[in-house]
């Protein structure tokens, strides 16, 4: 082979192995049309990727995401359900856990007291080792994801949460799956936002797509799925959010259907019909009657956790071992009431059948109460809307059975007021008065009934959110000291600190160093941690035009002069973002 010079000076700059490699490598055949349409659909999908994570992703591919993000939450809660199930036949040795209660009652006592404090101690090591707090992540957290930390939840913490309510679910616990699955598929959205470098808006979208969805697999309820992410986690029902969502929520139950089947998780007994539009009336009693039970089963809880947090200090109880305690009390109850076992779906379904007697419903109801408190109380984990619908039905049925047998004549079935009572103390616990009448529809199936139910679900809410605030997670939250029940003009103030609107020391507008240290000398400062919430009233208290900010000092109490929060930098702040919060509802 003849070469030229410039050829051999360039071939001699080679190593030598790498030259005879050269010489006798074929020359690879050219891709045939199958590699070729590969190789383009990668490279397209690669650079999609990369668009999205430097510029978001566009209208249509959002939507794309959500229906994958919908399909991948529907398969995460129909596993949890899957789990839940699986777990409890093989701890309680029963093919049909729709009557594991039943079949509870049947089983060795020593085994449902032991069965529920085994359960717990395992939660409760979870829980101490994994989750700050030891409690678990439920919906409230989820709420405040959306609210206040740009459409995110914890993922560690969350994990830890999902699987000790698994196991509370299992073992015994007297709680509800939604509330595990709701951060289940926020944690799904959580990953995705932070994969793509999603916006604050774009993930609580996002993050209201993987809930509707989850929702829609729990319970075979694609409507009430997708108005329940918008009425309770994201709070507004925005245009832009509304059909992202809808897509998410119809892949979830199709996900759900695709396993479970097109049935109503609840079959009514009798025939569900108003006797006579003047027995409206006493629906709208039933309605005030299920707006204080749920107030009294959300009180109970709340009173339960606290009574079991100052227990815990003054008895010196590891935390670790406080649902162990929560767990002995409840397998102490199961012993002779196996009804408060679980979600209480057969319990519930003998309800709104007419298969109890009044004085069965009123101990059902307050066992049932009773057991809910010991089970979030004890932080053994699991939400509150199952729970919720069980004593619903309860007190809807004993309602019933009193009103039916006091006007025979223009009184419909008892089975009526179990659907709607089963709704109003729903809606009034989530604080979710439309997609909770339409979870109960779709639960059960029957359209007909509508007036009753709506009658109820209003007056329920109505009473409840002037005795707690607005529903069972935002008074959790107030709890907490985030005041979401307020709106955005309460909880806002709290999204900024004094570090992210202070001017420096260093800044040309800076505040004059000689005032700062006499402000400091008096008292008056801040630390760059506190929030607009804390640091507005003092400046508004003492007519300041600014306010030192000061680094957190050491034992005697000094620190040094960072910079100064001037009282129109954090009104601008506020404004800002009050701004933003109504762009984004009115979208």
């Amino acid at each position: 082979m003849i070469r030229t010079k410039g050829q051999r000076v360039a071939e001699a700059d080679k190593p030598q192995q790498e030259q005879e490699q050269g010489e006798g490598r074929a020359t690879p055949p050219p891709p045939g049309p199958i590699q070729r349409r590969w190789d383009e659909l990668r490279i397209a999908l690669a650079t999609t990727f990369r668009l999205i994570r430097q510029r978001g992703p566009s209208q249509v591919q959002f939507w794309f995401i959500a229906l994958a993000l919908g399909v991948a939450s529907g398969y995460a809660a129909l596993a949890f359900r899957v789990a839940i199930t699986r777990l409890q036949a093989f701890l309680y040795g029963t093919d049909d856990t729709r009557y594991l209660h039943s079949f509870a009652a049947d089983m060795p006592w020593w085994w449902v007291l032991v069965l529920p404090v085994l359960g717990g101690l395992a939660v409760g090591v979870i829980l101490d080792r994994f989750a700050s707090g030891g409690r678990v992540r439920t919906v409230s957290d989820v709420i405040q994801g959306a609210a206040l930390r740009d459409g995110r939840v914890e993922l560690r913490a969350g994990l830890a949460s999902a699987v000790a309510s698994l196991i509370t679910l299992s073992s015994g616990g007297s709680s509800g799956r939604e509330g595990p699955v709701v951060h289940i598929a926020a944690m799904i959205s959580t990953w995705v936002s932070d994969r793509i470098k999603a916006s604050g808006l774009t993930a609580r979208d996002l993050m209201g797509c993987a809930v509707a969805a989850a929702v829609s697999a729990s319970f075979n309820a694609p409507i009430a799925g997708a108005l329940f992410a918008l009425e309770v986690v994201l709070r507004h029902f925005a245009v832009h959010a509304f059909a992202p969502i809808v897509i998410a929520s119809v892949a979830g139950t199709v996900v759900s259907r695709s396993y479970l089947g097109d049935v109503a998780e609840f079959t009514l007994g009798g025939d569900g019909v108003l006797s006579f539009y003047i027995e409206l009336p006493a629906f709208l009693l039933l309605g005030i009657t299920s707006g204080l039970v749920a107030v009294v089963l959300m009180r109970a809880i709340f009173w339960a956790d606290a009574f079991g947090t100052t227990l815990q200090k003054l008895a010196h109880i590891p935390r670790w071992a406080r649902p162990a305690v929560a767990g002995l009390l409840l397998g102490g109850m199961a012993i002779w009431f196996p009804h408060i076992i679980g979600v209480g779906y057969e319990t519930t379904s003998a309800a709104l059948t007419g298969a109890l007697a009044f004085r069965e419903a009123v101990i059902f109801v307050v066992l049932k109460v009773i057991a809910v408190a010991i089970t979030v109380g004890g932080r053994m984990g699991g939400g509150v809307f199952s729970p919720s619908l069980m004593v619903g039905a309860l007190t809807g049925l004993a309602f019933g059975i009193v009103a039916t047998g006091i006007f025979p004549d223009v009184s419909g079935t008892p089975t009526l007021y179990a659907l709607a009572g089963m709704g109003a103390v729903a809606a009034a616990v989530l604080g979710a008065p439309i997609s909770t009448t339409l979870i109960v529809f779709e639960l059960t199936g029957d359209w007909q009934t509508g007036l009753a139910v709506m009658v109820a679900v209003s007056l329920s809410t109505a009473i409840s959110s002037r005795l707690v605030d607005r529903s069972f997670f935002l008074t959790q939250l107030e709890k907490r000291g985030i005041r979401m029940a307020a709106g955005p003009q309460a909880y806002l103030l709290s999204v900024h600190s004094a570090a992210a609107v202070m001017r420096s020391i260093d800044s040309p507008q800076a505040a004059p160093r000689a005032a700062c240290e006499e402000m400091m000398a008096a008292g008056v400062q801040v630390t760059p941690d506190m929030t607009l919430e804390v640091a507005l009233p003092i400046l508004e208290a003492g007519g300041h035009s600014f306010i030192p900010v000061v680094s957190p000092g050491a034992e005697d109490g000094t620190g040094e002069l960072i910079g100064a929060l001037f009282h129109l930098d954090a009104l601008r702040a506020y404004n800002r973002a009050l701004a933003e919060t109504a762009a984004e509802e009115h979208s």
